[in-house]
C-alpha cells in the first residue's frame, strides 16, 4: 500500500509537471518541472519523505534497469556518436565541470549560513 501511495505522488506531481508544460507552453520537459514541484512540496513540508521511501529504495535498488534505455538508444546511433564524438565529448566535459563547480560553490556558500 505504502509502494502505491509513493508512485501515486510521485506520477501525480509528473503529470502536474507536463500540465503546466502543456498550459504554459514552456519549453522545458515537463518531468523536470515536475520534479522541481516535488521538490517545492517536499520543501514546504506538503510531502512527506516517509511517504515517498518505499517507491525511493524500490527505484534505487533497480536503477541500472533506469540506465539501459539511454545506453541502447546510444549503441543505436554509434555511427551519429562516432562521427561528433569530439563535440559531445568536450561538451560532457565542460557541463561536468561546470556542474561540480556550481555545487561546490553552491556548497560552500550554504555552509557558511
Amino acid at each position: 500500500m505504502h509502494l502505491i501511495r509513493a508512485l501515486s505522488i510521485i506520477f501525480g506531481f509528473l503529470a502536474a509537471g507536463e500540465a503546466v508544460i502543456h498550459f504554459t507552453g514552456l519549453q522545458l520537459p515537463g518531468s523536470i518541472i515536475g520534479m522541481a514541484l516535488l521538490f517545492a512540496a517536499l520543501q514546504a513540508g506538503w510531502v512527506k519523505t516517509a511517504w515517498l521511501q518505499g517507491a525511493v529504495d524500490t527505484m534505487m535498488a533497480n536503477l541500472s534497469l533506469f540506465l539501459v534505455p539511454p545506453c541502447v538508444a546510444v549503441m543505436e546511433y554509434l555511427d551519429l556518436v562516432a562521427r561528433d564524438f569530439w563535440p559531445i565529448a568536450v561538451s560532457t566535459v565542460f557541463s561536468t565541470l561546470a556542474v561540480m563547480f556550481v555545487t561546490g560553490k553552491t556548497h560552500e556558500l550554504l555552509r557558511k549560513r
